[in-house]
């Protein structure tokens, strides 16, 4: 079973013009919503949720040619199975919680998508093309480990923001890095995002950086490290590089940290050796 859910009030109001809601307002909405889950999880459904988002509905409409006022787009859309990685399943949690997750899953699709569509046009078709796609998509998954596993215990947020070469379009993404014990938790729709923004930059081969946040509640304070990404690899920054990231974050609308201690970035894995005849990442 498949729903797609509003998230915001907004997004309500500007949905309720095409009469989806049958006159209900977003309170109400939300009481019929939880009925609804509890009902269907109560009856053994497996519900997969989406974000109805006002803008991604309107083009699917258009694309398929629904009428966006007619219950049968609203099902189609739901049902779409055009979505970047694993289902939402919906597990028991009341609106208050589910809806905050359901957002930041909405929001990670996002970016795996876009990120997606850039990385596969910068590795190129047929069989080089794919053989370069995993490279660069293993790369990346090792570089996260290796930033994992060097920023020790506790609680990280690990940033990364890369343009392109030419266009010189943004793409940006953040995960959450929880390290118990020497080992990272993986496998959030967050940390796919990461992985697939990664690939895209070093395939790409624009400029950018990537940020460690360490644990601020850490011994050592709230660390902060840095690599700089040009031409397909990454470099470790100084620490004063990674001070005026941080001052070039403030310029773009990011509050400075509090007691933030820059310290130079560790050695990363380099790219792999490109196969005879082969495109390097770089």
């Amino acid at each position: 079973m498949a729903l797609a859910v509003v998230v915001r009030a907004a997004d309500f109001a500007e949905l309720a013009g095409y009469g989806l809601f049958g006159g209900l307002s977003y309170r109400a909405y939300l009481r019929r919503l939880a009925l609804q889950l509890r009902a269907l999880g109560g009856h053994g459904f497996e519900v997969h949720l989406r974000v109805l988002d006002p803008a991604d509905y309107e083009e699917y409409c258009e694309a398929f040619g629904f009428d966006p006022g007619d219950a049968a787009a609203g099902v189609a859309y739901a049902a779409d199975p055009e979505l970047a990685g694993e289902p939402f399943v919906y597990t028991g949690q009341r609106p208050a919680v589910l809806l905050p997750r359901l957002a930041d899953d909405h929001r990670a699709r996002v970016r795996i998508s876009i990120a997606t569509a850039a990385l596969l046009a910068a590795v190129g078709e047929g069989p080089p093309g794919e053989r370069r796609l995993v490279a660069v998509m293993r790369h990346a998954i090792e570089v996260r480990s290796v930033v994992a596993a060097g920023a020790g215990d506790g609680f990280h947020l690990l940033t990364l923001r890369c343009h392109g070469p030419e266009d010189g379009e943004e793409l940006t993404t953040a995960v959450d890095v929880l390290v118990e014990r020497g080992r990272s938790a993986v496998g959030s729709r967050d940390g796919e995002a990461f992985c697939v923004t990664l690939a895209a930059g070093l395939a790409v081969g624009g400029t950018g950086a990537m940020v460690l946040h360490g644990d601020p509640a850490a011994p050592g304070g709230h660390t902060v490290r840095g690599w700089a990404l040009r031409g397909g690899r990454l470099r470790p920054m100084t620490a004063r590089e990674v001070l005026d990231e941080l001052a070039d974050d403030v310029g773009r609308g990011l509050p400075f940290p509090p007691a933030a201690v820059p310290l130079p970035g560790f050695p990363l894995p380099v790219p792999p050796a490109p196969e005879e005849g082969g495109e390097p990442l770089d």
